[in-house]
Protein backbone atom coordinates (compact mmCIF):
# COMPACT_ATOMS: atom_id res chain seq x y z
CA UNK A 1 0.00 0.00 0.00
CA UNK A 2 1.31 3.44 -0.96
CA UNK A 3 2.14 5.64 2.05
CA UNK A 4 -0.02 8.44 0.64
CA UNK A 5 -3.17 6.41 0.01
CA UNK A 6 -6.07 7.61 2.09
CA UNK A 7 -4.35 10.90 2.96
CA UNK A 8 -6.38 14.03 2.27
CA UNK A 9 -4.96 16.17 -0.50
CA UNK A 10 -4.64 19.79 0.61
CA UNK A 11 -5.47 22.11 -2.30
CA UNK A 12 -3.26 25.18 -2.80
CA UNK A 13 -4.50 28.26 -0.98
CA UNK A 14 -5.25 31.22 -3.27
CA UNK A 15 -3.20 34.37 -2.67
CA UNK A 16 -4.72 36.99 -0.36
CA UNK A 17 -7.20 34.59 1.14
CA UNK A 18 -8.05 33.20 4.56
CA UNK A 19 -8.36 29.43 4.84
CA UNK A 20 -10.81 27.74 7.16
CA UNK A 21 -10.37 24.02 7.77
CA UNK A 22 -13.65 22.37 8.68
CA UNK A 23 -13.63 18.86 10.12
CA UNK A 24 -17.00 17.16 10.46
CA UNK A 25 -17.83 13.77 11.94
CA UNK A 26 -21.03 13.66 9.87
CA UNK A 27 -22.14 15.52 6.76
CA UNK A 28 -23.93 18.86 7.06
CA UNK A 29 -26.72 20.15 4.84
CA UNK A 30 -25.63 23.80 4.54
CA UNK A 31 -22.17 25.28 4.17
CA UNK A 32 -23.22 28.73 5.40
CA UNK A 33 -24.22 27.44 8.84
CA UNK A 34 -21.05 25.37 9.29
CA UNK A 35 -18.74 28.08 7.95
CA UNK A 36 -20.22 30.91 10.02
CA UNK A 37 -19.86 28.74 13.12
CA UNK A 38 -16.21 28.01 12.22
CA UNK A 39 -15.52 31.73 11.73
CA UNK A 40 -17.03 32.52 15.13
CA UNK A 41 -14.76 29.90 16.72
CA UNK A 42 -11.45 31.07 15.20
CA UNK A 43 -9.24 33.90 16.49
CA UNK A 44 -6.72 34.33 13.64
CA UNK A 45 -8.82 36.79 11.61
CA UNK A 46 -10.83 39.21 13.73
CA UNK A 47 -12.56 40.75 10.69
CA UNK A 48 -14.08 37.36 9.90
CA UNK A 49 -14.64 36.56 13.58
CA UNK A 50 -16.83 39.68 13.85
CA UNK A 51 -18.43 39.46 10.38
CA UNK A 52 -22.10 40.42 10.11
CA UNK A 53 -24.57 38.02 8.51
CA UNK A 54 -25.19 40.55 5.71
CA UNK A 55 -21.48 40.82 4.87
CA UNK A 56 -21.10 37.04 5.17
CA UNK A 57 -23.95 36.49 2.70
CA UNK A 58 -22.39 39.03 0.32
CA UNK A 59 -19.14 37.01 0.26
CA UNK A 60 -21.11 34.09 -1.22
CA UNK A 61 -22.91 36.35 -3.70
CA UNK A 62 -19.59 37.85 -4.84
CA UNK A 63 -18.03 34.38 -5.32
CA UNK A 64 -15.37 35.07 -2.67
CA UNK A 65 -15.94 31.79 -0.82
CA UNK A 66 -14.36 28.82 -2.57
CA UNK A 67 -13.89 25.11 -2.05
CA UNK A 68 -11.14 23.51 -4.16
CA UNK A 69 -10.97 26.64 -6.30
CA UNK A 70 -14.66 26.49 -7.13
CA UNK A 71 -17.27 29.05 -6.13
CA UNK A 72 -19.22 27.76 -3.13
CA UNK A 73 -22.97 28.15 -2.69
CA UNK A 74 -24.72 29.00 0.57
CA UNK A 75 -26.77 25.84 0.35
CA UNK A 76 -23.86 23.53 -0.59
CA UNK A 77 -23.72 20.43 1.55
CA UNK A 78 -20.50 19.65 3.39
CA UNK A 79 -19.19 16.08 3.38
CA UNK A 80 -18.00 14.21 6.43
CA UNK A 81 -14.26 14.65 6.96
CA UNK A 82 -12.03 17.65 6.25
CA UNK A 83 -13.08 20.49 3.96
CA UNK A 84 -10.83 23.44 3.10
CA UNK A 85 -12.73 26.69 2.52
CA UNK A 86 -10.92 29.76 1.18
CA UNK A 87 -12.31 33.26 1.64
CA UNK A 88 -10.81 35.60 -0.94
CA UNK A 89 -9.70 39.07 0.06
CA UNK A 90 -8.92 38.25 3.68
Amino acid sequence: MDAYEGVNHVPPQPPKSFRVTIELHKSAKRLDVVLLNALRNQKENLNLFNITRTTFKQLFLDGRIQIKGQRAKVSSSVAKGITYVDILGY
